[in-house]
């Protein structure tokens, strides 16, 4: 049927053509259709396994490169990932600030290190000027020749960030005083400007010189300041020290410090004697200063040397109290004038002493003979029982015997390490100092031969 009614219609050579091409859009089209579909298909399946790739789990967050699978099957699967980081970089670039220049680093970094420098100046000014040097209320004498810059040591010990440099700017520019020679009261834990104020004054006012030399009695310190004028009197007067003793210490106010058998002695000499209490040095006071204030200006500084020592005293030293320490240094200071020689001296009459053995040291004989001595012991001189005659008596006379120096009492309360009994003179300067008696008296005749080669030397 289809052939008859094929053979009725006309042909048109256009038509063949024309339905040639048809045949073929047609097929074209069913091809790309049947291959988008394909596409599609594939594109769903591979969107689902990477649905399923990237969350295993409902509970599972979403990768940030997850594809989402599209809805329509034309449209293609879309990236997050390229939402995200086209979205972080925008905010990135809005909040992120703008980096300084190099300069500027550099201009903030110099900045900091003037302002850590300057800062560590001002602490070095400070610490200079106004640092405290830690010490007590004290007396200070400054000798003819001396300047301010010598004060600068003792500051630059004690004091952190100290600078001479900077110490001796502000005297050469604030202080138009020069230094006078005399004895001055430094306040306690003073400053360098402190010191530099109370030391200017000395040029408003003329100043006495008071000279004790060591070894040297009270009694001679009392006629110094009775004789030496601009020394205001009113404690000593004008009568003999001896017999004024008692007065003298009472008018101090220091009898306290003296032992119950020194305060009630019958024996003159004895009874309330001040003696070692003064710190024999040189001195400078003003005119018009009292013979009190000085007198209590050395006994203080005489305490605080006797005090320090004490504490830091080897602690197998035969003395029971500070005074007996005294006592025993105004002996040394006696004894030796030499130095090097104090601290031997010291541990032969400690030595003695621990033994039980009496000190028998000639001085203390002199002592208590008083005004009756004229320059020579006699054996009768040793023989004669006073208070003070350690030939006659154990332990320690009663006072001291003279004014000892810080060093004498230095040496009291540190022995040298030695075992020596004796010592004797030996005739060109220093002692011998042996352990036996046999060696004592071998040293005796020594020094014997020495005196009398002297002596023959000096004859015409």
């Amino acid at each position: 049927m289809s052939d008859s009614i094929s053979n009725k219609l006309p042909v048109n050579p256009n038509d063949a053509s024309t339905n040639a091409n048809k045949t073929s859009d047609r097929v074209i089209s069913d091809d790309a259709t049947t291959d988008k579909k394909a596409t599609n298909d594939n594109a769903d399946k591979l969107n689902h396994e990477a649905a399923t790739e990237a969350s295993p789990h409902p509970n599972q967050a979403v990768s940030e490169r997850q594809v989402i699978a599209p809805l329509r099957p034309d449209v293609p699967a879309t990236d997050i990932s390229l939402i995200n980081d086209s979205s972080r970089a925008k905010k990135s670039s809005k909040t992120k600030p703008a980096s300084p220049s190099f300069f500027m680093m550099r201009g903030y970094q110099i900045l900091l290190v003037l302002s850590l420098i300057a800062a560590f100046a001002l602490a070095m000014v400070y610490q200079t000027l106004f640092g405290r040097i830690e010490q007590p209320q004290k007396m200070v004498t400054i000798e003819h020749g001396q300047t301010y810059y010598g004060l600068l040591p003792q500051w630059q010990k004690q004091i952190p960030l100290f600078s001479s440099s900077i110490a001796k700017l502000y005297i050469k520019s604030q202080v138009d005083a020069p230094l006078h020679a005399g004895t001055y009261q430094l306040p306690e834990n003073p400053s360098l400007t402190d010191a530099l104020s109370i030391l200017q004054q000395g040029a408003k006012v003329a100043m006495v010189k008071v000279q004790i030399i060591e070894g040297k009695r009270a009694s001679d310190l009392y006629q110094t300041l009775r004789e030496t004028p601009g020394i205001k009197l009113e404690v000593l007067g004008k009568s003999g020290a001896e017999a004024d003793n008692q007065a003298i210490a009472n008018a101090l106010g220091i009898a306290a410090e003296l032992p119950a058998n020194v305060k009630d002695s019958t024996d003159a000499i004895v009874n309330h004697n001040l003696e070692g209490w003064f710190t024999p040095d040189t001195y400078y006071y003003g005119e018009g200063t009292t013979d009190k204030k000085i007198l209590l200006d050395l006994y203080q500084k005489q305490k605080q040397a006797l005090d320090k020592a004490w504490a830091s005293r080897d602690s197998n030293v035969p003395y029971q109290t500070p005074y007996e320490a005294l006592v025993m240094a105004s002996i040394i200071e006696k004894e030796t004038s030499v130095p090097e020689e104090r601290p031997l001296v010291a541990a032969v009459f400690a030595n003695r002493m621990k033994k039980g053995m009496r000190l028998q040291t000639d001085p203390t004989i002199i002592y208590g003979m008083g005004s009756r001595y004229d320059g020579n012991i006699r054996r009768s001189d040793i023989n004669e029982v006073t208070s003070y005659n350690t030939y006659q008596i154990n332990g320690l006379p009663p006072t001291p015997i003279a004014l000892p120096s810080a060093a004498s009492i230095e040496a009291t309360l540190h022995p040298a390490a030695s075992d020596a009994l004796y010592f004797v003179a030996t005739g060109n300067g220093g002692h011998k100092f042996t352990n036996s008696l046999a060696d004592h008296n071998q040293a005796v005749q020594e020094y014997l031969k020495v005196r009398r080669q002297k002596q023959a030397a000096e004859q015409p």
